[in-house]
């Protein structure tokens, strides 16, 4: 264990992020926070601090229990920090799409309409006047 790592080489080795560099890349993008500030990759890490950073559109924050440098396996990974993050939405809570019967066949010209402003497509975008 060290006295104090930074920040980017952290979340590659605990597996938060797939490479050093794309840690690196997260912090100057201003998309990784320290104790809610916004910090650089070099910005050293110690035990007991909140680290929140954005993963595809969602937001992780992490509690720092041990510091490491070196990328080890996952579950060796797992026990370096305690995640506080709220949990994710399910795919279908966040995207409720139309269900049609099986076997009702075609939709009708109403039905596609219908279909068509759910989905946000203009349904006249390619009538020719």
């Amino acid at each position: 264990m060290t006295e104090a790592v930074r920040v980017d080489t952290w979340l590659w080795s605990v597996r938060q992020v797939k490479s050093r560099s794309r840690a690196t890349a997260a912090c100057r993008a201003g998309h990784v926070k320290v104790n809610g500030v916004t910090v650089k990759p070099s910005q050293k890490l110690a035990v007991g601090d909140l680290v929140a950073y954005r993963f595809e559109g969602f937001d992780r924050v992490l509690e720092v229990t041990e510091l490491i440098a070196k990328r080890v396996g996952a579950p060796l990974a797992q026990q370096c920090y305690v995640d506080h993050s709220a949990p994710r939405p399910k795919f279908h809570d966040v995207l409720a799409l139309p269900v049609r019967e099986r076997g009702s066949g075609r939709p009708t010209k109403r039905e596609r309409r219908e279909l068509d402003s759910l989905r946000g497509r203009d349904t006249n975008a390619f009538r020719l006047n």
